[in-house]
This record gives structure tokens, C-alpha cells and sequence, in this order.
């Protein structure tokens, strides 16, 4: 295929959509470095549970699916461009209330449990800006993006994910070094939570600079924006052909269209895909990131320098995805990452079960967390950008993320109470999801690499 795309044009697009994912990544790992102050501040005063203290450090989750679940509604009734404005301006009100839940309503540092519910819903309200920036900014970068150079550009996603999660990582570090654990418990959790103010109103500014997708517009049927669009992408030549192309597959309005308009299956594979990214236990690793190095033994500073270091690996890997995943393919990437996340599950599962603590444990996180990062981090997201036709897209989309962030909550949220149980069981069945991942990846995932969105949707027809 020519490359006769704008590459700056089309790059700065991805940039701006990309923070989004950005937001993502922060919000969703800034409760990392609060997690432990949350449970002193507010889960022990009122003699809480372990339970409750895992459903309130994954209570965004529950935001994030509603957000997930919505997406669809959104994106194909507002657009693509003006559900990440909603999804910015969800972000704001998050960090602003998730650092000062008392908002003027109870009394400044006084436990309840009123604060507790109040605290949880800014903390879902964030969720479901998550939700929405999940969904909607891979759908939108496939959208707008050239087919060879698409699995890069929906990568990137992943990387402002990671990067996102790097920076609340040295944010949090920033915060707590050389502190006092009254100190942070006291003060110290509210300003990580601000800090998430500023990247949500940059995100809201730029955000109206983008243009809406092309592929949006042709389904609204503002075919002359629709071509505009895709002429300053693409070049007038190109963008009129692949214009006739996306018609094509649009003759019936959104409303028409079914979602099992293709069949049932590729459903089934997209709330697969999003299942099994999660069940793999990532975000366990990013959530108790701290707690987990400190029962290896790590001091609290250097618990948080382990976790930054994590985080480098994390960029690492994923920049390794973005530039392999339009050369290898999709499906031996997330084959090779679920075997590497098999290997380190299995082998923290027996250091668990011989109490066996030390730098070994710290290298097979390592390991498990790289294999994600280079395979069904960002390649998960691709695939959901990629795998349903034009008609169905912001419907499909929507059900696969819900069920992906579902999964996360699920998995997040029961990690306390299995870890008391059996840490080696825990780490023992993250593994075993891990092979089962790359079977499923083996059996019903489709090859993607190089087709356009409208030749994936001529594969479900067959």
C-alpha cells in the first residue's frame, strides 16, 4: 500500500486522542499510592473489612464499566470527538472530588461513613470517564487512522495508557518521598488525587482541535465533512477511494442497524478478548503494585521505586508493540505475550507457596508484566478497534469494553480475599487464564494486519 497519508496531520490527531488514554492510565493507577492511606483514613476508623477495602480501592471500576456499557450510546449519538469532551470533563470532577471527598458537606478528616459513599462516587465518576476514554479513543485512532500504520497509531493508545501510569507512579513517589506516613495519610493521598486535574483540562482544550471521524460522519451521513476529513489525511486521490469504500458498508442508518447483524460470533470473540485481558490479572499487578513489594520485604520508598521501575519496563515493552504489531501480526504477538505471562504467573505461584522472597520475585513480575505490555496490552485494544464493521462498531465496542472492565473489577476486587486465602493459588490461576488466552487466541482470533476496517467486515459476512 503508498503511504500517501499526512503523517504529521494524522500523528498530531493520535497525540491528542492518545491523552485520553493517558487519563486512563492515571486514574485508574493513582489510587496506587493512596490505596494504603484510603484504608488507614477511612476503611480501619470505621472497622471495615478487608472486602470493603477492596471494593473501595476498585470502586472506579464500577464507574468504568457504566462508562464502558454507555459508550455505544454515546459515541454514536454525540460523535466520537465530543464523547472524549464528556469523558474530560468526567476526569476533572473526579480528581477534583476524589481529593477532597467532603466537598463542603462533612467535616474535613473526619471519618463516616457517608465520606466513604461520597469519596466512592467521585472516585466512579472518574470511572466512567475511563469507561468512555477506553472505548472511544481506540475506536476513534482506527477511525482516523491509515490501515498500514493503524495497529501503530491504536498502540500508541496503549502506550499514553502506560505512560499515563508512569507519571501518576513518579507523581505519587514525588508526593510521598521523604514524608511522614501520618503526613500522607492525612494530606499527602488528596494531592495525588488532584494532581489529575491538570491532564484532564489539557484534554478537554485539545481536544475540540481534532476533527470528528470519518467513518462517524459517513454513518450520520455528512459525507461531505466525511471526505474533507479523510482528503486531509490521505490525499484527495486516496480519500475518495477509500470514501466509496466506506459507504459501501454504511448503505443502512444507525439506527438499522443490528447489532447480530454479522452474526454471533464476532461478539462472543470481542467480550473474549476483553475477558481474558483481564483475567490474566494484570491490574492486579498495577493496583497493589506497592503493597505487593512490600510483602517482599521492599521499605515503603523503595516499594514506590520498584513500582517506577515497573512502570519503565511497562513503556518499554509497549514501545516494542507499536513497533512490531503492523510487521509481526496481531495473533503471534498476543501468543508469545501469553506464554511469557504463563512462565512468571507459574513461577511467583511457587515462590508464594516456599515463602521464597527476594529478587526472584521481583524479576518474574517483571517478566509477566513486559509479556503483557508487548502483547495483549495494546494488542487487545487494536483488535477492538479493528475486528467489527463500520454499522455495528460503537454498539460492539461498547459491550466488549463493559465486559472487559467487568472483568477487571471482578479480578481486582476479589485479589485481598484470595490472597488471604492462598497466595499461590491466586498467582496459580492468573496463569492458567494465561494459557487459556493463547488458545482461544490460537482458535478464534483473526489475523488483521494490513486489511482495512471495511475488508474485516467482508470476513464476518463469510
Amino acid at each position: 500500500m503508498n503511504k500517501t497519508y499526512n503523517t504529521g496531520y494524522v500523528f498530531g490527531i493520535t497525540l491528542i486522542a492518545a491523552i485520553g488514554g493517558l487519563l486512563f492510565g492515571y486514574d485508574t493507577a493513582v489510587i496506587s499510592g493512596a490505596e494504603k492511606s484510603i484504608e488507614a483514613f477511612l476503611i480501619k476508623p470505621l472497622g471495615l473489612s478487608s472486602f470493603m477495602h477492596g471494593a473501595t480501592v476498585s470502586s472506579a471500576l464500577i464507574g468504568c464499566i457504566i462508562g464502558g456499557a454507555v459508550s455505544g450510546y454515546f459515541s454514536s449519538r454525540l460523535g466520537r470527538k465530543r464523547s472524549l469532551v464528556l469523558a474530560a470533563v468526567l476526569f476533572f470532577l473526579s480528581a477534583v472530588g476524589s481529593g477532597y471527598p467532603e466537598s463542603f458537606i462533612f467535616p474535613r478528616g473526619e471519618s463516616s461513613m457517608g465520606l466513604l459513599v461520597l469519596f466512592n462516587i467521585y472516585r466512579i465518576v472518574g470511572g466512567i470517564g475511563v469507561g468512555l476514554a477506553s472505548a472511544v479513543c481506540p475506536m476513534y485512532i482506527g477511525e482516523i487512522a491509515p490501515a498500514d500504520i493503524r495497529g501503530r497509531l491504536v498502540s500508541f493508545n496503549q502506550f499514553a495508557i502506560i505512560f499515563g501510569m508512569l507519571v501518576v507512579y513518579f507523581v505519587n513517589w514525588g508526593i510521598a518521598n521523604g514524608q511522614t506516613i501520618e503526613w500522607i495519610n492525612g494530606v499527602g493521598w488528596r494531592y495525588m488525587f488532584l494532581s489529575e486535574a491538570l491532564p484532564a483540562g489539557l484534554f478537554g482544550v485539545l481536544v475540540f482541535f481534532v476533527p470528528e471521524s470519518p467513518r462517524y460522519l459517513a454513518l450520520v451521513r455528512q459525507d461531505e465533512k466525511a471526505l474533507s476529513v479523510l482528503a486531509k489525511i490521505n490525499g484527495r486521490e486516496r480519500a475518495e477511494a477509500i470514501f466509496a469504500e466506506i459507504k459501501s458498508t454504511v448503505s443502512a442508518t444507525i439506527e438499522n442497524a443490528s447489532l447480530y447483524s454479522y452474526g454471533k460470533k464476532v461478539i462472543v470473540v470481542g467480550i473474549l478478548l476483553s475477558a481474558f485481558q483481564q483475567f490474566v490479572g494484570i491490574n492486579v499487578a498495577l493496583y497493589y503494585a506497592p503493597r505487593i513489594f512490600e510483602s517482599m520485604g521492599a521499605a515503603k520508598d523503595a516499594s514506590m521505586l520498584q513500582t517506577i521501575v515497573m512502570g519503565l519496563v511497562n513503556v518499554i515493552f509497549t514501545v516494542v508493540a507499536i513497533m512490531k504489531v503492523d510487521k509481526w501480526g496481531r495473533k503471534p504477538l498476543l501468543i508469545a505475550g501469553s506464554v511469557g505471562m504463563a512462565v512468571g504467573m507459574f513461577a511467583i505461584s511457587g515462590l508464594s507457596y516456599f515463602n521464597i522472597i527476594g529478587i526472584s520475585t521481583l524479576v518474574f513480575i517483571i517478566i509477566y508484566t513486559a509479556s503483557f505490555m508487548m502483547s495483549w496490552g495494546p494488542i487487545c485494544w487494536v483488535l477492538i478497534a479493528e475486528i467489527f464493521p463500520n454499522k455495528i462498531r460503537g454498539q460492539a465496542v461498547a459491550i466488549a469494553v463493559a465486559a472487559q472492565w467487568a472483568a477487571n473489577y471482578f479480578i481486582s476486587s476479589s485479589y485481598p480475599a484470595m490472597m488471604e486465602f492462598s497466595g499461590a493459588m491466586t498467582y496459580g490461576f492468573y496463569g492458567l487464564m494465561a494459557v487459556l488466552s493463547a488458545l482461544f487466541v490460537w482458535k478464534m482470533i483473526p489475523e488483521t494486519k494490513g486489511k482495512t476496517l471495511e475488508q474485516m467486515e467482508q470476513y464476518w459476512k463469510r
